[in-house]
């Protein structure tokens, strides 16, 4: 049986910067292959968003087959840490390092509880490109699983969904995220002489006035009401008697399960053609809203959990994407891990009691689930 604590460690002290490589692997597939687990690495992709290292472990071939979805690939450190972000110290009962909570520690706690049992199927799917652009990741290890017949009837996503204490919070859904770019154009001129250039400010500011007062719905029983934000507006002209050429703004949509990304561009688009003829607008969608519904897994989840702690989670769909928007075409996905306070944060860290019970819900799981 592995120790979660000392696995943990182990996996911290792997420099693992999106795209993840190499040593972090290493140390999975140490853990992995004397469990009796089939680990297939592969590396793929070229720069500048690869190359890409994943991993799909499978073992046992019994009629039950729960995926654990998670990765090993973390966002650079930073300055300011007390101590080396790869040190895995231990101090005043935190276990310490980038990756702690979000989301080695949630791997180690997994394959720590794999190893107190052998039933059903089950798989683990590790990718080294979550926190990066995703091109080369979990997209990449389905296509692997689809060419081997790998297919789960369940999936478990280890991400740090907890807020305030380990199990007070499930996700069941994720919003969907598209970001569009608008570009207006005009003609340069001199401000002096206005009727012989064409400013584009004022068709991009009528555009975003109109945007501004869109209301893409109000919400549904499992998500909150979907919102356009504005992130960027650029002109570009650095000289104060010049009417600029061209004008730009940058959109970001997080929307629920009433829309589709390609129809929230086209909805933009028309916007834009309206107040601007030669409009150019793109965007591209990085995931797509998803929900699964309460049932059967989120209630063999949610007992785990209040078996563990005593606390009942709250089933929800908040917060950002994560790469169950890929896994959710394969299966039924929920998300549940340590808490998420201090992720991507200086000095992240989880509490070591807190990576052992999360091994035992995670054990409680695979018992439950293939049982």
């Amino acid at each position: 049986m592995i120790d979660p604590v000392a696995f943990a460690q182990a996996l911290l002290r792997a420099d693992s910067v999106t795209p993840a490589r190499g040593a972090v692997f290493d140390v999975l597939e140490t853990a992995l292959v004397p469990q009796g687990f089939a680990v297939d690495r592969f590396t793929v992709g070229e720069a500048p968003d690869g190359p890409v290292e994943n991993m799909l472990a499978v073992r046992g071939d019994g009629p039950q087959h729960l995926a654990f979805a998670g990765h090993v690939d973390v966002v650079p450190p930073g300055g300011g840490w007390t101590g080396s972000p790869w040190s895995g110290e231990i101090r005043d009962g935190l276990l310490y390092g980038r990756g702690a909570v979000d989301m080695k520690g949630a791997v180690a706690a997994f394959v720590a509880a794999a190893s107190r049992s052998d039933a059903g199927t089950l798989s683990l799917i590790i990718t080294g490109d979550e926190e990066g652009p995703a091109t080369y990741g979990t997209v990449a290890l389905m296509e692997r699983m689809a060419s081997r017949g790998v297919v789960p009837d369940l999936c478990l996503v280890g991400e740090p969904t907890s807020t305030a204490r380990l199990g007070d919070m499930v996700k069941i859904g994720r919003r969907g995220s598209v970001n569009i770019w608008i570009e207006v154009p005009g003609r340069q001129g001199h401000v002096a002489y206005p009727h012989l250039a064409d400013n584009p400010i004022p068709r991009l500011i009528a555009i975003l006035a109109e945007i501004e007062g869109v209301v893409l719905d109000e919400g549904t029983d499992w998500f909150q009401p979907s919102n356009i934000e504005v992130t960027d507006i650029t002109v570009g002209n650095p000289a104060h008697n010049v009417i600029p050429a061209k004008a730009s703004a940058r959109l970001s949509i997080r929307f629920n399960d009433r829309h589709r990304g390609a129809d929230l561009i086209e909805h933009i688009r028309a916007i834009a053609e309206r107040h601007a003829p030669g409009v150019v607008v793109t965007g591209k969608v990085s995931g797509e809203a998803f929900l699964t519904e309460p049932g059967a897994f989120s209630t063999l989840l949610s007992d785990a959990i209040v078996g563990a702690t005593g606390v009942t989670p709250e089933l929800s769909t908040t917060g950002g994407t994560s790469d169950a928007r890929f896994l959710s075409k394969l299966c039924p996905v929920v998300e549940f891990g340590l808490i998420n306070a201090t992720m991507h944060k200086v000095d992240e860290a989880v509490a070591v009691e807190d990576l052992r019970t999360l091994t035992d819900i995670y054990a409680n799981v695979i018992s439950r689930a293939l049982d």
